[in-house]
């Protein structure tokens, strides 16, 4: 298989960073972008097609003679954009929006995971405060409160006490995250350390990816609001050889035999979030497609050919041979934010030291950044993410934030402690 032409849908630092392991890969002849970012432009070309336009996509993959799309965002995958294109015979990368479904409505997630004797926490799904009220009674605080749908990482609020579980359901069901969050998911409070868990599947066999470990929360110590990310980091070291092999049998190998066993085709990543709690692993909540940051950390590990991997995936032909061992023993992803993200974001502001960041081998994933005028500007909340690989998790931590140090903009902001937990 040689000579692959490769699409990757989306704009983020998780596009990013599947531009540039595909454009490694000898399977691999071209990798464009829609609509990219300054970035994956570094790999191949851009194209201004939004990633939830199908019938656009369409259109450019037959112009352009694509071989493989690639959909990295869950917006797009939940509105059907891969049936879309799967219905013109195109391989892609990434489940329909049936299959979505295990991301985009975490009340058909939990009614799944029920069914298939997939091991979580206990929740009641609730569209109304009366209801809500009454279950808080009888369960009381801490309670995790949960918008169903797509809210882009940031629907979900860990109440300490009634008061702030309140506030969150009220914010939510009064349409504080639009549609996504008019159906609630409460959930019983899980205790123990998150991992992700990313697992390669054609719908039948799989490759589990290794794992890492996300810090959703805004600032140092797990202080502040969600996020869809401030820093990953991997391997996480309490996710040992057993919890993986019980990990296999519990949760990813039930999951997919309930996929098929419900007429569900999902070609694409399967990541499941998990809480490893002293009765064992069990799921916080499944996505639909690559983590991010997560992504940024675990691709640059590995020494494979994602072109081959990603297209004999989408075509349902994945062997069953496992993948090689990580080619660094550690990675770690910092992202640099703008001054008051997740609640906004600043565009137009020059950033400047990503070529000194870079000549000190860390690897720069563009998040939201844009080209202005004068050179590159920021686009978005989370602008970059600034990745670095090494024999060690402190060696590696220690070139994420010395490249970090060359990089700035106006109000940049970024954890200084990811990886706390481990080191």
């Amino acid at each position: 298989m040689n000579g692959l032409h490769v699409l990757v849908v989306g704009s983020g630092g998780r596009e990013h960073a599947l531009a540039w392991a595909l454009a490694r890969s000898r399977s691999v002849e071209a990798v464009d972008a829609a609509p990219g970012n300054p970035g994956t432009a570094r790999h191949g070309r851009r194209f201004p097609v939004p990633a939830a336009d199908a019938d656009a996509l369409a259109a450019l993959v037959a112009r352009e003679g694509h071989d493989l799309v690639v959909i990295g965002p869950e917006a797009p995958l939940a509105a059907g954009v891969a049936d879309r294109l799967r219905e013109r015979d195109i391989a892609v990368f990434g489940p329909g929006a049936e299959g979505t479904r295990m991301e985009s409505s975490k009340a058909f997630a939990k009614s799944f995971m029920e069914k298939h004797k997939i091991p979580t926490a206990g929740y009641r799904v609730v569209r109304t405060m009366v209801e809500a009220e009454e279950i808080l009674e009888r369960w009381g605080a801490p309670v995790v409160v949960k918008a169903s749908g797509l809210a882009a990482g940031k629907g979900v609020t860990v109440a300490e006490t009634l008061p702030a579980a309140r506030r969150a359901l009220e914010d939510c069901l009064r349409g504080g995250h639009g549609e996504a969050g008019r159906t609630v998911v409460l959930e019983r409070m899980m205790v123990g350390e998150e991992v992700s868990v990313f697992v390669i599947t054609d719908g039948e066999r799989y490759k589990m990816l290794p794992v890492s470990q996300d810090h959703k929360r805004a600032f140092d110590g797990d202080r502040g609001p969600n996020t869809g990310g401030m820093g990953a980091y991997s391997p996480a070291p309490m996710f040992t050889d057993a919890l993986r092999g019980q990990t296999e049998r519990e949760i990813i190998r039930p999951a997919l035999q309930g996929l098929r066993a419900e007429g569900i085709d999902f070609r694409g990543l399967l990541y499941a979030g998990l809480m490893l709690t002293p009765r064992g692993p069990r799921v916080v909540e499944f996505n639909a497609r690559f983590g991010d940051p997560e992504t940024q950390a675990v691709l640059p590990r590995l020494r494979v050919d994602w072109g081959e991997l990603l297209f004999e995936a989408a075509r349902g032909e994945l062997d069953e041979e496992p993948l090689p061992e990580p080619e660094r023993a550690a990675s770690v992803c910092v992202v640099a934010a703008t001054r008051d993200y997740p609640e906004s974001s600043e565009s137009g502001l020059a950033i400047r030291g990503v070529a000194e960041a870079e000549a000190t081998g860390a690897l720069v994933f563009h998040a939201g950044t844009e080209t202005g005028d004068g050179g590159l500007v920021t686009a978005g909340g989370r602008v970059l993410g600034v990745t670095a690989t090494a024999d060690s998790l402190r060696e590696a931590v220690s070139g994420a934030y010395a490249a970090l140090d060359h990089i700035d903009f106006d109000g940049m902001r970024f954890r200084r402690d990811i990886a706390y937990r481990v080191l």
